[in-house]
């Protein structure tokens, strides 16, 4: 392709996507709306080379370490990220089993960032927070690790131990709350940290955050306007990573939330315990997904692995007794076969659970049968699913994304060289997938055409 073709493509797509940003979809925190995962995407790209810039729109460098997935609202792009004044530092990949936290303890940058959506032009950042980490890191995880969350006036970003911060949509900073040492980490050890990863969620006028730590471990949520402390509950649970999923149900709305000790469900406008779940993994990571009247919870840590699929509107002690798999609140539910960083996703008649070392399983959501398992490529996958358009998008730490057709059976359609580990789960902007690597991030279409 020579330069004046490439430059009139690209034209064509920012005008394409201009004429569209009137009837845009948002993408208001970590994996979309209700965190399904699901995009739009009329037009979403299938195939790229973002190694030789084929269907890339535009790339911007991103500095400092960060594995927070970026947010869209209208016409810009929400990203955070945690500069480390050690230039050495970087993602450990791979699949390993080791606990040990990260080397990474000098002075750090806490940044937000606005980018403009359809040139990847840097619109603003702010720094949140400076100075040395309160507490260590995983060697896949960084300072940054919650995505960011907003309802287009608000820029909710958490960044753990060095607080909750909530910026306009123009970059002014509204007000900060300090929640306390957030010391996340491996339960047998309480001197190994390892982050945190939980993501705000925005609902009504609040922002609803999971602080599962060491002890103490609480729900809050707090007013976009001002931060005040709208409700709080404790829950007696170990340090966990999964964002929760605000779920809106016939006659309530309630947040769900996973965890080791158990999975459980609260009222969101105040914080009321409406029903738990268990037996649980006793490292819980993924996120709580809706469809088909169902809540979709799994987690993948040995030796429990479960997935259950739990009714809407369910209240009390939903245990399943001995032997039994089902129940007047549990559609079906599995002991073996959940997923440990990867969340899972609902699209279609399908539920799609994505392990570490890229095995893709697909049931019937509604009814628990598997439809398949098969080994998509790649060595390692924390990012998790999204879709569009007919298929999935799996982002492997490789530096690819895999392209598979949704449906009952297994089709691999394309498998797109980013250049860059991917840690971070990409984002749906109507037809351009952003996607997140190691050091910068790329806004990703399909060719317009006049």
């Amino acid at each position: 392709m020579n330069w004046h073709s490439r430059i009139s493509w690209r034209m064509l797509a920012l005008a394409a996507l201009a004429a569209a940003n009137v009837s845009a979809q948002n993408w208001p925190q970590f994996r979309g709306p209700s965190a399904s995962g699901v995009g739009p995407g009329a037009k979403a790209p299938v195939r790229w080379d973002a190694v030789k810039g084929t269907n890339v729109v535009w790339k911007t460098e991103i500095p400092g370490l960060s594995v927070s997935s970026p947010i869209v609202w209208g016409d810009r792009v929400y990203i955070t990220t945690a500069i480390s004044n050690d230039p050495t530092q970087k993602f450990r990949t791979g699949l390993y089993g080791d606990t040990d936290s990260a080397n990474d303890r000098g002075p750090h940058q806490w940044k937000v960032m606005a980018l403009d959506k359809l040139t990847g032009k840097v619109l603003w950042q702010q720094t949140a927070h400076e100075g040395v980490p309160k507490t260590k890191r995983h060697p896949k995880s960084s300072q940054a690790s919650p995505s960011p969350a907003t309802n287009g006036s608000v820029v909710v970003a958490y960044f753990g131990s060095e607080g909750l911060y909530a910026y306009s949509s123009e970059g002014k900073l509204l007000w900060q709350k300090d929640l306390g040492i957030q010391n996340a980490g491996w339960f047998f050890d309480p001197d190994t940290e390892w982050g945190v990863g939980s993501s705000p969620v925005i609902h009504k006028n609040s922002v609803i955050v999971l602080c599962d730590r060491q002890k103490d471990s609480f729900v809050a949520a707090f007013d976009l306007k001002d931060g005040k402390e709208l409700w709080r509950t404790p829950r007696a649970e170990l340090p966990t990573w999964g964002t929760p999923s605000v779920v809106e149900g016939k006659d309530r709305v309630e947040v769900v939330t996973n965890g080791s000790k158990a999975i459980r469900g609260y009222d969101a406008d105040t914080g009321k315990e409406l029903w738990t779940l268990g037996p649980n993994s006793e490292i819980a990571c993924t996120t709580p997904v809706a469809g088909h009247g169902l809540i979709f919870v799994t987690a993948g840590y040995t030796p429990v692995q479960p997935i259950y699929a739990i009714k809407i509107g369910s209240t009390g002690n939903l245990n399943l007794a001995e032997g039994k798999d089902s129940s007047d609140a549990i559609a079906w539910s599995k002991q073996r076969g959940g997923v440990y960083l990867p969340s899972p996703i609902v699209y279609g008649d399908q539920l799609y659970t994505l392990n570490n070392n890229g095995v893709l399983t697909a049931y019937d959501a509604r009814t628990g049968n598997r439809l398949y398992q098969q080994r998509v490529g790649g060595d390692s996958f924390v990012a998790s699913p999204v879709a569009a358009a007919g298929n999935l998008y799996l982002a492997s730490e490789d530096g690819d994304v895999f392209v598979v057709k949704a449906g009952p059976q297994y089709e691999l359609v394309a498998k797109n060289p980013v250049g860059e580990p991917m840690l971070a789960t990409p984002a749906w902007a109507d037809d351009l997938l952003i996607v997140r690597g190691a050091t910068h991030l790329f806004a990703i279409a399909e060719r317009a055409r006049p």
